[in-house]
């Protein structure tokens, strides 16, 4: 079976916008009495901002203290800190070896896409200048189920014409790494505590066109078998 896609989270896999998520997160906690620190944020990557917050508000012991209008202005206060610190994004942003590998994909002829719960995708990749890199960017607006639901990975698919079977996905959180099992392609985590993906690289650096297409063949191999 051919490789026809590859697809990619934002966050933490093109570019690392984590630590603006969490000063975002901590300016708003701390308007409702709320610490978090960015050990806390670990567990925030990967899934809806919703979620993200329902999260908080647990930590915090205080899940029963907002109703939902009051939970959605805390959300959108949260976004409006977050989009302004998207400002500070450059193509200098992207994370080590991933100008490289997209255009090594390109060059190949397989497709590429973009599976992320962030409803800013489309401007993260304009601040980051590769949202030509991209055939298809599947985001919070095109699902009802965050990760590790595989509803964003299935949609990429869907927006590429490619089977699940016929792809990639790249992931740095767990639950991403869940989502592109559940959605039967195969899967790539980047960085530590990933062992249920089917191949776990240190960090984008060691993200390749090479390393891709032998984990894909070494795959291939097992399959068949």
């Amino acid at each position: 079976m051919m490789l026809k896609a590859v697809v990619f989270d934002l966050d933490g896999v093109i570019t690392d916008t984590a630590h603006l998520h969490f000063l975002a997160w901590r300016a708003v906690a701390q308007e409702i009495g709320i610490a978090i620190d960015e050990t806390f944020n670990e567990e925030l990557k990967g899934i809806s901002r919703m979620d993200s917050l329902m999260r908080i508000l647990r930590h915090g012991g205080k899940e029963k203290a907002f109703d939902h209008p009051q939970r959605l202005a805390l959300a959108s206060k949260k976004n409006a800190l977050y989009v302004r610190s998207l400002a500070s994004l450059t193509h200098e942003s992207l994370l080590p070896g991933i100008p490289e590998v997209l255009a090594e994909i390109r060059a190949a002829n397989v497709r590429t896409g973009l599976a992320s719960v962030s409803l800013n995708a489309s401007g993260i990749l304009r601040a980051l200048g590769i949202q030509q890199a991209f055939d298809f960017c599947a985001d919070a607006s095109r699902i009802a189920c965050s990760k590790p639901d595989p509803e964003i990975f299935l949609t990429a698919c869907a927006g590429l014409n490619v089977r699940p079977q016929e792809a990639i996905g790249i992931e740095d959180a767990a639950a991403g790494v869940e989502a592109i099992n559940a959605a039967g392609m195969q899967s790539v985590g980047i960085g530590p505590g990933l062992d249920h993906a089917g191949l776990q690289l240190r960090s984008t650096r060691e993200l390749s066109w090479k390393c891709l297409t032998d984990f894909w063949a070494s795959r291939t191999v097992l399959i068949r078998n």
